[in-house]
């Protein structure tokens, strides 16, 4: 629908794309220059790359409304369900909302700049050229909600028990500290080493800070339905386990003035409404039960938002271009198992899936496809040829990386639609021969032992059974066997988190400036720990090469070198079909709900919107 609404989110795609290009000239250009022997002055905020884009003094986040209206209650739906209260933990099905809301970190995102941080917890944070340590001075004002002071003893608790207790990602960046200390009751300094990794002062920023006098570290890792304290706007005052979380502003929050809080955190009480199935989930969004939803699937963006409440604008529908890579699906190889060890297998099977078919049918041609990682970005390899510097960092890894995917001449296969493409079929069953399979009574057979080319396709939503048996019937004109399994939630989740699928649906959401999280994406070390992201079990040296290069980077130019190296490993390495990605966020939410008119770089952010008042009352609540 076209409405003063839409006319506003058109102004706000041009006003991302001018905060794009200034983000990427600020995140270019270089800090001055201090002396590797000397240590920089403490400062407000750090970046990754070049300079904070706002300085000491700045009054509010220029995503935020600095007088938005205090007070009311905003309900969010959620899909799926939770047995614990802690995140930070490889066991159970958590509510990440604790992050953030109840539980705050040192320092904090600027939402409209690639990678920078500004202070929270830390009321300064300092660093050397080398990033050879990073000190933090927590400020004074700082509290627990319990009222005790946030102290550099309980920055060390949190660092030692994350990384001995936490999730894998925490155990191995917090485990690339040499030392740590306490220079005096609220200054931090952590010191890496000689580790070449420039990105970890900013990790150590952005680490969950808990009370050392209020968590067990016995029982740390045991799912607990307990309500965390924690320094946050607000706190856990009801918890209804697996359907429903309230969480209620703390009216002695000390941080509600700093800078960064400005126009943040306006609800006095926000409440999670857990549903266990979508269908039931849309319904109730419908009724007016939550208060606003991120839509997924493009058949009901399309037509199914023709209910009263959205005809008469009620609900309101916002469509948010965001500048960052674009999130992407994908089906995934677990190339631990045998049938996927090898990559003819793997480029077969990405050639039998017919996304034009799916795409026309199903999402309304809605869609575009990339074959890599950083889809719609400058980090992205796909259809651009590697330089002079990404020649140099792949050199020792040529020859695992095909010359078109070098060239940036690879192309994923387009079919013609139909859903039957006979090229397509061909060419794949060509590279299954050479990988030892034959067809043999419409059923291809390995051929040393007659085994068939079987897996089975876990898949959890409607949307991901659609395209799974959309995909089975493209392999069964091939002789392969795929079988769908559709599981809840909690079962796709746990057996996502242990490996334990052939094949499944998934996404990794990508920033501007990606680094250690990557390790925990697709490096090798990640492969064998479950509870990593590396579902495709990807142990490439050049992937883990270009991780440390980019980590190592100290300027823009070299890092993007490094960033679109790795995604060019990974697109040669076959670890998983490319779906689809859609170029914009879709949100929908009931007009007694506001937001502010500038969108962030990163999209929509619920912490800055706020109740509007109407004259009616809203609906009732289940």
């Amino acid at each position: 629908m076209k409405s003063t609404e839409s006319n506003r989110t058109d102004a706000q795609g041009l006003s991302t794309l001018s905060k794009v290009i200034a983000a990427l000239a600020c995140w270019a250009a270089l800090a001055a220059p201090v002396a590797d022997s000397a240590q920089a002055d403490p400062s407000h905020a750090i970046a990754m790359h070049g300079a904070p884009a706002l300085p000491p003094e700045f009054r509010q986040m220029p995503y935020a409304n600095p007088d938005a209206p205090k007070g009311g209650r905003m309900v969010q739906g959620v899909l799926g369900t939770f047995d614990s209260l802690n995140p930070f933990i490889v066991r159970g099905i958590a509510v990440p909302q604790m992050r953030g809301y109840v539980i705050e970190s040192l320092m904090a995102r600027g939402q409209d700049e690639a990678f920078t941080l500004y202070g929270l917890l830390a009321e300064s944070v300092e660093t050397d050229d080398a990033r050879s340590f990073v000190t933090f001075r927590i400020n004074p004002q700082a509290r627990f909600s319990d009222g005790k002071p946030v102290l550099a003893a309980d920055v060390l608790f949190s660092w030692q028990l994350l990384r001995d207790k936490g999730r894998p990602n925490h155990r191995q960046y917090y485990s690339k500290v040499a030392k740590a200390e306490a220079l005096d009751e609220r200054t931090v300094r952590f010191d890496f080493g000689g580790q070449a990794d420039r990105e970890l002062p900013l990790i150590l920023g952005l680490m969950p800070v808990l009370p050392k006098h209020a968590v067990n570290p016995d029982t740390f890792e045991e799912t607990s339905m307990a309500p965390p304290l924690g320094s946050g706007p607000y706190t856990v005052t009801g918890v209804k386990p697996g359907a429903a979380v309230t969480l209620t502003q703390n009216p002695a929050y000390w941080g509600r003035d700093l800078p960064i809080n400005r126009g943040l955190w306006n609800f006095d009480e926000i409440r999670l409404d857990y549903y266990r199935e979508a269908n039931t989930h849309f319904e109730a969004f419908k009724r007016g039960l939550y208060d606003f939803r991120v839509e997924n699937e493009p058949l009901r963006w399309h037509d199914g938002y023709t209910f009263p409440a959205a005809s008469s604008g009620e609900v309101i529908r916002d469509s948010i271009k965001t500048g960052l890579p674009k999130p992407s699906e994908f089906l995934v190889f677990n190339t631990r198992r045998p049938m996927f060890a090898d990559i003819r297998v793997r480029q077969a099977l990405t050639l039998l899936f017919d996304f034009e078919w799916i795409n026309r049918t199903y999402f309304f041609g809605l869609y575009a496809r990339s074959a890599g990682f950083f889809a719609g970005s400058d980090l992205s390899a796909y259809m651009r040829a590697a330089d002079d510097r990404e020649r140099t960092l792949l050199q020792p890894y040529a020859s695992n990386i095909a010359a078109n995917i070098l060239d940036g001449s690879y192309r994923l296969p387009v079919s013609d639609g139909s859903g039957r493409d006979r090229p397509a079929l061909r060419t794949a069953l060509a590279l299954l021969k050479d990988a030892g399979y034959v067809l043999d009574n419409n059923v291809l057979r390995r051929q040393s032992d007659k085994a068939p080319l079987a897996f089975e396709i876990l898949v959890t939503t409607r949307d991901q059974e659609r395209i799974a048996l959309a995909y089975a019937r493209d392999l069964k004109r091939a002789g392969i066997i795929a079988n769908i399994r559709s599981i809840d939630a909690v079962q796709f989740d746990q057996r996502r988190i242990n490996f334990e699928f052939d094949m499944i649906q998934n996404r990794w959401d990508q920033s501007l400036s990606p680094g250690n999280e990557q390790s925990f994406y697709w490096g090798s070390e990640a492969a064998d720990n479950p509870g990593t992201r590396n579902y495709m079990g990807a142990k490439n040296p050049a992937v883990d090469a270009m991780i440390s290069a980019m980590l190592e980077a100290r300027d823009h130019g070299p890092f993007v070198d490094a960033v679109r190296a790795m995604d060019r490993a990974l697109i040669a390495g076959f670890y998983a079909i490319p779906l689809y990605y859609v170029g914009e966020q879709w949100i929908a939410r009931w007009n007694r709900i506001e937001r502010p008119s500038t969108i962030a770089l990163s999209g929509y952010l619920p912490e800055t919107w706020w109740a509007r008042t109407l004259p009616a009352s809203p609906p009732n609540r289940k």
